[in-house]
């Protein structure tokens, strides 16, 4: 009979995004809103695009305009499938 080894359990390489809160109304959940720096295809021009996201966090205790760094996770709600990593 073959021996099983066990494996280790290599830590996913989810995406991360960093941004500032914008709602904190929701419980266990906050909006964060994160900029990023786009450049048009033809004109070249550098423009300023917005994306908010649904971020859920146990305890209700970030505040707007803080600073919060997420990555992806498992759908915790519809809209919500985002978790904090660090403050």
């Amino acid at each position: 009979m073959a021996q099983v080894i066990p494996t280790i359990k290599q830590a996913k390489n989810t995406p991360k995004w960093s941004g500032v809160v914008v709602s904190n109304k929701m419980d266990k959940t906050i909006v964060v809103a994160v900029d990023t720096l786009k450049t048009h295809p033809k004109y070249l021009k550098q423009y300023r695009s917005t994306k908010r996201y649904k971020v859920h966090v146990e305890e209700n205790k970030y505040t707007i305009g803080e600073k919060v760094e997420f990555e992806e996770c498992r759908p915790i709600s519809r809209g919500t499938h985002h978790k904090i990593v660090a403050l």
